[in-house]
């Protein structure tokens, strides 16, 4: 997998959404932000979530996504393999064979 080409493919199809329909795109966009910013729950806490939630339903572009904002919120390698090995316990041998995209992932978007 190609984890930066996936964030390409993101960006372009919420390209194309804005382009059709800024209501709907902006009100993702609030919804999201909203969602994922600081709570009662971090930043970084948030986006390990939405990771593990990512690998479960085997979505690239999900764990692209989650892989780069979790680094940029502050996780590391560690945590996020730990991620996957919590998600692989609770979904089974499908999010097992994800830990392929997230080891990609990882690998691309990480700070060496």
């Amino acid at each position: 997998m190609d984890a930066k080409q996936k964030l390409d493919e993101i960006n372009s199809i919420m390209k194309e959404v804005s382009n059709d329909d800024t209501n709907f795109q902006s009100s993702f966009m609030a919804f999201m932000e909203s969602t994922m910013s600081g709570g009662s729950l971090d930043t970084k806490t948030k986006e390990l979530i939405a990771l593990s939630l990512g690998i479960a339903a085997r979505c690239e572009w999900c764990i692209s996504y989650h892989v780069n904002a979790a680094f940029a919120a502050g996780a590391t390698r560690k945590e996020l393999m730990e991620v996957g090995y919590v998600t692989v316990l609770m979904y089974g041998s499908q999010a097992l064979m994800e830990l392929n995209n997230l080891i990609d992932a990882i690998k691309q978007f990480e700070q060496k």
